[in-house]
């Protein structure tokens, strides 16, 4: 009776957050597996079923749940699986190379990130607000460290940005909340992404990259402007 219980509390956006989950841990048994590219591509899905359970939420019915679940499915497909990723990327070479200080500080700069994102996740729903976010979006960062790992831009590169982003995300910066138009565009290069990867010379993941740098460069420039105005 219990376990039926515990399924009726359950909403169809609920099922949505959890298959948001399941992606990020097969992205994970993938990394196991050797299978870059594969996992890459179920964080990414994932990243659309997270954009998806919202958008069903906000038209059917909603359970005392949804934001619980959300929380829990973001942190596994959104920081846990994509600092997997890292780490699986860049610590193969630094191990060969014998180089502890620099595999101590990519274990650092990642708990950084992840012990930062574990703050987020768990006050943005008492953070949230209709138009605006405030901090840089999870989403926004697994991007860009998931596009700029699977590219392998030079290490130190990559702690830098890493450690920015990670302040960005708990910081009172506000972001413009993308509308349909602009999240279907984001939606088509994450497709596009996934089906071509690193062919073409990367040239989707890199509009994908391009696309939300700027979104996490301007966008506080819009909300200031408009908050000026």
């Amino acid at each position: 009776m219990l376990q039926k219980y515990m399924i009726k509390l359950l909403s169809i956006a609920d099922f949505i957050s959890i298959s948001n989950a399941i992606l990020g841990f097969l992205a994970i048994i993938m990394l196991f597996l050797n299978e870059i590219h594969y996992s890459f591509s179920l964080i990414l899905l994932a990243m659309i079923t997270d954009g998806i359970d919202g958008l069903v939420a906000r038209r059917t019915k909603h359970s005392n749940l949804g934001e619980y679940m959300e929380a829990m499915g973001d942190m596994i497909s959104l920081v846990i699986a994509p600092a997997l990723f890292v780490y699986q990327t860049y610590s193969k070479d630094i191990i060969i190379s014998n180089n502890n200080i620099q595999h101590l500080l990519l274990i650092l700069v990642l708990t950084i990130f992840l012990f930062f994102n574990i703050i987020r996740l768990s006050s943005f729903h008492i953070m949230k607000e209709k138009k605006i976010f405030i901090g840089l979006p999870a989403s926004a960062s697994t991007i860009i460290i998931l596009i700029i790992s699977y590219l392998k831009i030079e290490y130190i590169y990559l702690t830098i940005i890493l450690l920015i982003i990670s302040f960005m995300l708990i910081s009172n910066i506000r972001f413009p909340k993308p509308n349909h138009i602009i999240n279907l565009i984001a939606t088509a290069l994450i497709i596009i992404s996934i089906l071509i990867g690193k062919q073409f010379n990367g040239i989707a993941l890199l509009l994908l990259l391009v696309a939300i740098m700027i979104y996490s460069i301007l966008g506080p420039v819009y909300i200031y402007k408009i908050k000026k105005q």
